[in-house]
């Protein structure tokens, strides 16, 4: 079998990238939430950020009917955060985020992440096949941070901090 028929395989071997780990969310009527690491910035002008949503992710069906989501920077500290939205089985709607602390969104009505490094506030711009992935582009409409705090990062299956060592670039 080649290796890149393997998921778990490939799993691993992508995994070996460290990522931040952020909480994208959407509001409405049902609120949700769910732990991610592909999200990056995309563009300054226009300023947009993508994040990735697997297709049989409750999150997916989510984002796509409210047209607009916020994500959430997950400090050094809010491990249990990521655990928390990563879980099939925390409560559905509104009572996922009775558990974590949040704030609502200036622009859009998803709950942000109290305490997280960086929040921000998207439109929906446009969305990309992305194999068993859809990619979202979101337009940002608001942004708040960064807070001086050190980021979770995810690598090799499991959460880490991020220590500032006095390095300068």
């Amino acid at each position: 079998m080649d290796e890149f028929e393997d998921p778990k395989t490939l799993r691993r071997v992508f995994g070996t990238f460290a990522t931040g780990v952020t909480v994208v969310t959407v509001g409405g009527a049902s609120p949700h939430g769910m732990t991610a690491n592909s999200f990056t910035s995309v563009s300054l002008d226009p300023p947009l950020v993508l994040v990735c949503v697997g297709r049989d992710a409750s999150m997916h069906g989510h984002l796509t009917a409210a047209g607009a989501f916020g994500v959430s920077v997950l400090a050094a500290g809010q491990e249990d955060v990521a655990r928390h939205f990563a879980s099939r089985w925390r409560p559905a709607g509104r009572a996922q985020f009775d558990a974590v602390d949040w704030v609502p969104g200036n622009r859009i009505d998803a709950p942000l992440i109290g305490g997280a490094l960086a929040r921000f506030e998207c439109t929906l711009w446009r969305t990309y096949d992305g194999g068993d992935h859809t990619i979202f582009l979101g337009r940002l409409l608001a942004t708040d941070g960064p807070a001086g705090s050190n980021a979770l990062l995810f690598l090799n299956g499991t959460f880490h901090a991020l220590e500032r060592s006095g390095l300068s670039a």
